[in-house]
């Protein structure tokens, strides 16, 4: 049994949109969404990416750049700040002075 929606469904600041309408937007972004595998996205080099034309919001992994980026209809946007992790371990400490003396 399906539970049925009022007319109209309540929003901040006390407007309303129809149940209608608020269903279609779903059903919208069901259907943008299943066509979206937000796990993968499409790989290409600086100059594949420059050498082909992209829809805005467009969002790829830059091999030359090692990074995700965005078109925004102008120009490439960076999605995230590269981040450089340190390899290897070092420390160094000290603890006063030790003499040593001989009898």
């Amino acid at each position: 049994m399906s539970k049925l929606l009022p007319t109209r469904l309540p929003l901040a600041q006390g407007q309303t949109v129809s149940a209608d309408t608020f269903n279609r937007l779903v059903r919208v972004l069901e259907i943008n969404l299943g066509a979206f595998d937000p796990s993968f996205s499409s790989h290409y080099n600086l100059e594949e990416r420059n050498s082909r034309q992209f829809a805005t919001g467009s969002i790829i992994f830059n091999t030359t750049e090692m990074i995700h980026q965005a078109y925004d209809g102008v120009e490439w946007r960076n999605l995230y700040e590269h981040q450089t992790y340190p390899t290897g371990v070092s420390i160094s400490a000290s603890l006063g002075s030790v003499t040593v003396t001989t009898p």
